[in-house]
């Protein structure tokens, strides 16, 4: 039986820790007495299927202990408390206590024994579907990991073959629809593949918000890039209402342009052809607030408040079918929160638009500098480029790419053949997908890594996985770069570039 099973008893005072002890081990259920606070709050953090506690207990502080940690406790967990009291709830201690942890389950002494092995049998039982609630959602983010690695891989030579028709056919209009219908989706299912890793990412505690000084002006010009073709699209005028002055931000630019975009584009999604988005940012103090104002279908007064929840769909009195996955409101405002500021909706009912307001306390000082990126120089003579990829379709697209950019490429299509290519001739970067059968990329790295004069060769990891974990392994195993697939090919060309 693990820890996550047993029953602690915190009786300090009498013989109620040991007779309630002894009756438990005679129906084969394990427990253990705490004899002191922190003992109790040790074990707690061991695991547990049950606290036992009594009334006597409670004037010595178990309550708010157990109430601490009750607060505190993952969104899976309701951890069980069985109380034994002298005169029921009678007790203003043990009101109080009821009050407070929740899940409790009240004995009135003298307690029979079959009624003790009965209730601590429930409350085991309960516990036990709440450990399988979260092995379910440990499985669930896994999948959706997994599913966001196999989906990039085909996104990949998908993008890739784009740019080449842009090479191809740059000035034939009819190669350049299609290149742009394809795009748009690429870039739509990309963005689909990275809300449904940021949830698994989100409910494992995996995000780490990257701060850096930025501009809100670079911010709200990623936000029409990503939402005005949809606009277009449906005949929406977007309204662009910013400070005249430059805005410095102390943020995470990806989350917080993330957290823009998903509500400007719910606003476009639920706003009639032919409507208009009017988009506010203002600054005061160290406060960002940007407010996005559609004139859309509106919103029920009942239904704010569920709107946030993760898969939350439309709602049947919407008049409008349920589409995409009900995540990116969600996803808003969990960054927001990460970022210490609030994503709050307002609406005056059906038909009548709604109005999102953004918070965050992120505004730098006047004098705050902007890193500004560097211009990528010119390569001093053709680089070499071993593409590696076990996905053929990929490797050859991206190596006709590269090959029109004015590279020589190689490809090899496992990892065996990449160390033979480069101990044959040395590369001076290798592009490398990580998922590959047999050898796979990390042990292909190190490989390459343990042949003489692979020091100075750029080793770039190409591949599904986005996690931090998986970014690390890569740097461990030699890699300089981690790039998630779809890549853009200026990121990529840029990392060609020598220093």
């Amino acid at each position: 039986m693990t820890m996550e099973q047993r029953i602690l008893i915190y009786a300090p005072t009498g013989q109620d820790a040991g007779m309630t002890a002894q009756v438990l081990a005679g129906a084969e259920l394990r427990s253990h007495i705490c004899t002191g606070l922190g003992e109790l709050h040790a074990a707690l953090a061991d695991g547990a299927g049950a606290v036992l506690t009594v009334e006597e207990a409670l004037p010595q502080g178990v309550h708010l202990l157990l109430r601490d940690y009750l607060a505190h406790q993952p969104e899976w967990s309701d951890l069980p408390v069985v109380l034994l009291a002298h005169r029921g709830a009678d007790s203003p201690a043990v009101r109080h206590a009821v009050e407070a942890l929740g899940n409790v389950c009240l004995l009135e002494r003298p307690v029979r024994t079959r009624e003790l092995v009965t209730t601590v049998h429930a409350a085991l039982r309960g516990r036990r579907k709440q450990y399988q609630v979260r092995e379910a959602a440990r499985r669930k983010d896994e999948f959706l990991a997994s599913l966001g690695h196999e989906l990039r891989n085909p996104l990949a030579p998908i993008r890739t073959s784009v740019a080449l028709l842009t090479h191809l056919y740059p000035d034939a209009p009819q190669p350049a629809r299609i290149r742009d219908t394809v795009e748009r989706q690429v870039r739509l299912l990309t963005r689909l593949v990275d809300d449904l890793l940021d949830v698994a990412r989100i409910t494992s505690g995996k995000i780490k918000l990257q701060y850096q000084t930025i501009t809100l002006g670079a911010v709200m010009r990623h936000v029409d890039e990503l939402c005005q073709q949809a606009a277009q699209a449906r005949n929406i005028h977007i309204d662009w209402s910013l400070p005249e002055t430059q805005v410095n931000l102390y943020a995470d630019y990806a989350r917080v342009v993330q957290i823009c975009a998903n509500i400007l584009s719910n606003a476009i999604k639920f706003t009639p052809p032919g409507g208009a988005i009017a988009v506010t940012a203002r600054h005061w103090d160290k406060l960002l607030q940007v407010r996005i104002r559609d004139s859309g279908i509106g919103l029920a007064k009942e239904t704010i408040p569920r709107i946030f929840r993760m898969f939350e769909q439309n709602p049947p009195d919407s008049g409008q079918i349920s589409s995409g996955l009900g995540i990116g409101l969600s996803l808003s405002r969990e960054f927001a929160l990460m970022h210490g500021g609030t994503v709050s909706a307002s609406s005056d009912g059906l038909g009548k638009g709604s109005e999102f307001v953004i918070d965050l306390p992120i505004v730098c000082s006047a004098e705050a500098p902007v890193k500004a990126a560097l211009p990528a120089a010119a390569p001093a003579r053709q680089q070499h480029v071993l593409v590696v990829d076990d996905n053929q379709d990929a490797a050859d697209s991206l190596a006709a790419l590269l090959d029109i950019e004015g590279f020589e490429v190689r490809t090899a299509y496992n990892g065996a053949a990449a160390v033979l290519a480069v101990q044959q001739s040395m590369p001076d970067m290798v592009v490398m997908d990580l998922g590959m059968p047999g050898m796979d990329g990390c042990q292909t790295a190190r490989a390459i890594r343990a042949l003489p004069g692979s020091a100075g060769v750029r080793m770039i990891a190409l591949t599904g996985w986005g996690q931090t974990d998986a970014r690390r392994r890569t740097l461990e195993a030699g890699f300089n770069q981690h790039l998630v697939k779809p890549v853009e090919l200026e990121q990529l060309l840029a990392l060609a570039t020598p220093a």
